[in-house]
């Protein structure tokens, strides 16, 4: 089955998608990553959005235009990714859709929110969408959070030792194999890296290129230790979180105590995210820890999180065949897959659900919806080549 990913993360920096070709035999999920794109937001549909996101307020009239202006753009993606990697048709596009709100309080998820309307996607491309994969998991009782986790449990299925697979967007968050395995987020991965250089550039800037900023600053311990008193950090996982703690404002309400260069900022938020990262993954002991995501382009967050693992060797997903810019896009393609099977998409354990189930609402394409034949069992491992670039 060939199967578009799509997946726009707490950056909001750009819409990913993954054509993949994922067959199920033998107990085994065999997927093929036959190319990615990857399409920056408009520039002003980017701000609104934004703008839209806590702390901000927004009326229900905005809510409905993003729904509708990201479902464009998603359709837009899914359309060009149907032309440029599977030479103009495909099976199914699995859209994550961008996530504006997550509801958490007292440890508890009680919904979440991803707009992206899929009917855009299915009329433009004519195919089959299955999106909204989070709400399912937390009806159950879960976090909704993070969902790759069964995909992270099937890949690294066999490997020796015990692994962390961890993605560094906006927020961080990690899977551990094991007898019991695990999946939370562990905190801000770059989104406070952001904040503060779109704070100190005025939004000329949106991040910090290759690490560059953290690499010419200096970590104010001070300012690193205040910041690590935050208690989200001593939480015991499942847990989740997001912008909706992690945000500009939640920075600009302690840097007025500390009058750093910009730089200096930079250098110190780079810093927690290693440290919260490191010291959610100590208790487990992992033999390696396997990166994905945005954070793996920062060589100066890479280079702090190496340095206090301890033994547990630091390497990406890229090395073990699965591009670290395709890794969620890939995820959710095949969460997708699972869901037109009628298997689960979610590790209730990893979550906290009362069950694992499947996951997502399905939109019809074109043609009459036909779905596949459930198999006698879900899978037990997952493989995957890539021969994508870019």
């Amino acid at each position: 089955m060939r199967v578009i990913g799509l997946m726009s993360g707490t950056s909001i920096d750009a819409i990913d998608a993954v054509g993949a070709d994922i067959q199920l035999r033998d107990g085994t999920i065999h997927v093929e990553v036959a190319g990615q794109l990857s399409r920056a937001y408009p520039e002003s549909l980017r701000a609104e959005l934004i703008a839209a996101l806590p702390p901000g307020r927004v009326e229900l009239a905005t809510v409905c235009r993003l729904d509708t202006a990201i479902g464009q753009e998603f359709a837009a993606v899914a359309d060009a990714a149907a032309r440029e990697i599977f030479g103009g048709t495909a099976d199914l596009v699995a859209s994550h859709g961008q996530t504006v709100y997550h509801w958490v309080s007292g440890g508890k998820a009680y919904g979440t929110l991803q707009l992206g309307q899929p009917a855009w996607i299915a009329e433009r491309t004519g195919l089959p969408v299955v999106s909204d994969f989070r709400s399912r998991d937390i009806a159950a009782g879960g976090q909704g959070a993070p969902l790759v986790a069964l995909f992270d449990l099937l890949w690294l299925a066999g490997r020796p030792g015990r692994s962390a697979a961890l993605n560094i967007g906006g927020i961080a968050n990690a899977t551990v194999t094991g007898a019991h395995p695990v999946a939370f987020d562990t905190g801000p991965g770059n989104a406070l890296i952001d904040a503060a250089v779109e704070s100190a550039t005025g939004g000329a800037e949106h991040f910090d290129r290759d690490g560059e900023r953290a690499a010419r600053g200096t970590v104010d311990e001070r300012l690193l230790k205040t910041l690590l008193t935050e208690g989200y950090y001593r939480a015991s996982p499942p847990k989740t979180t997001g912008k909706e703690l992690f945000n500009r404002a939640y920075l600009e309400r302690v840097l007025p105590d500390y009058p750093l260069s910009t730089d200096d900022i930079v250098a110190t938020m780079t810093a927690l995210t290693s440290h919260t990262v490191a010291d959610a993954l100590a208790p487990f002991e992992p033999d390696e820890v396997i990166v994905s995501g945005g954070g793996t382009r920062n060589p100066a967050l890479l280079g702090m999180l190496g340095e206090r693992l301890g033994k547990a060797t630091l390497c990406t997903s890229d090395e073990l065949g699965l591009p670290s810019s395709a890794k969620e896009a890939a995820a959710f393609a095949v969460l997708g897959f699972l869901t037109v099977h009628g298997l689960a998409g979610s590790h209730a354990e990893c979550t906290g659900a009362t069950r694992a189930t499947v996951l997502g609402s399905i939109t019809p394409g074109a043609a009459r919806l036909t779905l596949p034949e459930a198999p006698d069992a879900p899978p037990r491992r997952l493989e995957v080549v890539s021969r994508a670039r870019g």
